[in-house]
This record gives structure tokens, C-alpha cells and sequence, in this order.
């Protein structure tokens, strides 16, 4: 065995491996051999602590930073396992919200080089193994574990979890997944296990009846949280009303946006399904829910970066995503709104353009990954759509111009892609 430093172990993970969040498609591996292959070889380390598996197309990693904080506030060992990282690899795999150290990962990459440069798997897939062995090390209670794509053939379907969740359903990745919502409900679907309870976030018509199929045939109990539980911010603070009744009221959330309304349900649902196994109280989920980030590292949220401007981030990438932030965003007071936005090549450039307020002036960018769409197709799309705006080759540079541009008065906002939102933060003084 050759030890490998952090340094070396990042550029072999980052550099030497098919690292979807980089290349897309290409580093895409549809299938699950090389997790067996894996778990086989690990002996199976998951099965040594109790796991929560989310997924959806938006709000997973948002419900999965929830639970984690309110399961770590009721006094349990907690893992969370979520992707991509925005500034720090070692975001992916936390334990009480504290980051995997670096030494760990550098040992069970040196020790085990020789089985991976072996089977050659992603850097997805090996990271799922770096924190199933991590969290087994760490004698976790239970684990948030947060699918990175789709659900059937991600590699974190190898679990058996005591509870999994689907929070919705919209049309991304549409190249892998399907074209329409039923065909990417059926791959979110996959990860329902038999007699497993499956939380469903929200309700929608379209993608109810594949859930409801998938459960009957797998006896495994489905309970739309939406069903029993309606959540509403005002000024940070939420209420959570059950059958009319106040569940929980004004608690001083901490995450900001307006979008986790549609979040909230599945959390409390979750707790709910999982006791008196997990026991929780009332006191927790309220503490839990008011040091998210304090808790578990949460970036990118509607993160609010700095005042007079004001500057908000958000990691909205896809329509869904960027429908719900714009909505909340021109009901902000300003005088000048400026928004610094970039996407990969692979959504649909036109819609989501075509959701963007006329009203903002624009700094369109890439970020630097070959998945980034470039900033010039972005500016003709958007010119096309009536926007108003220049092109930057970095998000640096449409960063700093935007503040350049900006009174105190203004809001800044920074969104459209994970990768945007990631080197803006990673150029910020932390």
C-alpha cells in the first residue's frame, strides 16, 4: 500500500475517476454491479446502522439536512450523506454535522487503491463506500442518505432503510431518467423497498399512481405527507398545522426560503413514522428545525451572503427549482434587482429562461466545468426571451460587476446551477 496525502487522495478522486457533477452523461454508470461489487467487498457495512433514503427532484437534500439536525438535537449519532459539495469535498459525508476528517478519507483510498483502480468505479460510487465504511466506523444510530441521481440504479440503492421519501417529482435529467413525469417517477420509485414505509412529499396527479403500484405490490405502507401536514413562513417563522390544529408555532426557522413549505411535511412525517424507534419530541424538531445550518453545514439555501445590497444565493437548477426562488424573489422590496445566473448544457434552456423576471439586469456566466452551458448561448436564449443583460467568462467576474453595479438598496442574486452558486461561495472569505 502507497499512503497517499489529502492533497493526492482529492486529485485521484476528483481528477482520476468519472466525476458526473464535471463531465455528466459520460461519467454516468446505469447500473449497480459495481455497487454489489463494493458492498460485497466492504461486507456490506450499511446493514450495521439504520438509514433514511431520500430522493426527489428537489428539496432531497433540504429534507435530508432536517432530519439530520432534529435527529442529531434528540441526542442520536447522525449521519448525513449528500452531493454534490459546494466548497469542501468533505461536505458529503458528515457525522453530527462535522465533516469526514481528511485523514480518513486518505487511508481508505491508499488502502483499498488497488480493488478500485481494480473495478474502476465512479467517483460517485466510491464515495458512497467511503461513507457507508465511515459512518460503520462511527457507530452511527441512524443515517440520512440523500440518492445523488434517479433512485433504481443510484448506487445508494443498496440499502435497506427503515423509512425511505420521495419529496416530488419534475422533470430533470431528463436524458437519464425520462421524458416524462411517470418515467421519472418510476426511477424515484425504485428506491421503495418491501414493508418499507414511503413518505411522498407532496401530491401530484401525475406521479401518485406509479407510487401507489409500487407500494401495493411491494406491501409497503405510502402516506402522502402533504396529506396530514401544511407548513407557512412569515418572516422565518414557521407554523405546522395538522387537521386545522397547530402542530408546531412560530418556531424561529432558519433556513429562508419560501420553497421549504413544500419540505416541511415530509420531515415531520418522517419523524413521525419512525417513532417510538427513534424516539423525538416536540422540543427537538423545534430545536432541531431552528439550527439547520448550524447543525449540518447547510449551503446555498437561500443563503443570504450579505445586506446593503442585499445578496442571496440559491442552488435552483432546473424549472421547478427556479420557478419557486423567482417567485420569492420579486416579492423581495428592491430597488434594482441584478441576478448572476448560469446552467449546465443539459436542461431546458428555454423554459427555465423563460421563467427569469424581465425586471432584473443580468450578468449571464459559466461556471467552470465542461458541463457548463456556455455564457453566450445562455445571453441569445435569454435575448430571445426579452431579458436584458451581458455575458461574463466567469462567475467571478459577473459577481464582482454585479456589485459594482449595485446600491444599497439592490439585491443581488446568485442561482441556475449547483456549480454557480459553488464558486461564488468558494471565493467568499469563510
Amino acid at each position: 500500500m502507497i499512503a497517499m496525502n489529502y492533497n493526492e487522495t482529492l486529485h485521484y478522486l476528483l481528477n482520476t475517476l468519472p466525476v458526473y457533477h464535471k463531465s455528466g452523461t459520460k461519467a454516468y454508470k446505469g447500473g449497480l454491479e459495481n455497487a454489489m461489487a463494493m458492498d460485497e467487498y466492504f461486507d456490506y457495512p450499511h446493514r450495521r446502522f439504520s438509514c433514511v433514503h431520500v430522493a426527489g427532484t428537489n428539496g432531497k437534500g433540504s429534507v435530508s439536512h432536517m432530519l439530520a439536525s432534529v435527529y442529531r438535537e434528540a441526542g442520536y449519532t447522525t449521519g448525513l450523506f449528500t452531493s454534490p459539495h459546494l466548497v469542501d469535498f468533505r461536505e458529503r459525508i458528515r457525522v453530527n454535522g462535522v465533516k469526514i476528517p481528511e485523514a480518513f478519507c486518505s487511508e481508505f483510498i491508499s488502502e483499498h487503491k488497488d480493488f478500485f483502480d481494480r473495478l474502476q468505479p465512479s467517483f460517485f460510487e466510491l464515495t458512497v463506500f467511503l461513507c457507508f465504511n465511515y459512518f460503520s466506523r462511527q457507530k452511527v444510530d441512524i443515517a440520512i442518505i440523500e440518492t445523488g441521481l434517479g433512485g433504481r440504479l443510484d448506487t445508494t440503492n443498496v440499502i435497506t432503510p427503515v423509512c425511505s421519501i420521495i419529496t416530488n417529482i419534475g422533470l430533470d435529467h431528463t436524458n437519464l431518467l425520462g421524458t416524462t413525469m411517470q418515467q421519472i417517477a418510476v426511477e424515484k420509485a425504485g428506491i421503495i423497498k418491501p414493508r418499507i414505509p414511503v413518505i411522498i412529499g407532496v401530491r401530484q396527479p401525475e406521479t401518485e399512481p406509479v407510487f401507489r403500484d409500487v407500494c401495493q405490490a411491494k406491501k409497503s405502507k405510502m402516506i402522502i405527507a402533504a396529506d396530514h401536514y401544511n407548513a407557512s413562513l412569515s418572516n422565518s417563522r414557521l407554523t405546522v398545522e395538522s387537521n386545522g390544529n397547530h402542530r408546531f408555532s412560530e418556531i424561529e426557522f432558519d433556513l429562508k426560503g419560501s420553497y421549504q413549505e413544500k419540505n416541511i411535511p415530509a420531515v415531520i412525517q418522517t419523524i413521525d413514522v419512525l417513532q417510538p424507534s427513534f424516539a423525538v419530541t416536540d422540543q427537538h424538531i423545534v430545536n432541531g428545525l431552528s439550527h439547520v445550518t448550524d447543525h449540518t453545514g447547510l449551503m446555498g439555501r437561500w443563503q443570504i451572503l450579505g445586506s446593503a445590497p442585499a445578496i442571496i444565493c440559491d442552488v435552483c437548477h432546473n424549472a421547478d427549482g427556479v420557478r419557486e426562488a423567482m417567485g420569492q424573489l420579486v416579492q423581495e422590496k428592491f430597488d434594482i434587482l441584478h441576478i448572476v445566473f448560469g446552467l449546465v448544457a443539459d436542461k431546458d434552456v428555454d423554459a427555465i429562461v423563460g421563467l427569469l423576471p424581465p425586471v432584473a439586469r443580468y450578468y449571464f456566466t459559466r461556471a467552470d466545468i465542461p458541463r457548463s452551458l456556455s455564457e453566450n448561448d445562455l445571453l441569445v436564449a435569454a435575448v430571445r426571451a426579452g431579458l436584458k443583460g451581458d455575458a461574463y467568462t466567469s462567475v467571478s467576474d459577473a459577481f464582482h460587476q454585479a456589485k459594482k453595479n449595485a446600491s444599497s438598496g439592490d439585491i443581488i442574486f446568485i442561482g441556475g446551477s449547483t456549480f454557480v452558486v459553488a464558486e461564488l461561495l468558494q471565493e467568499l472569505p469563510r
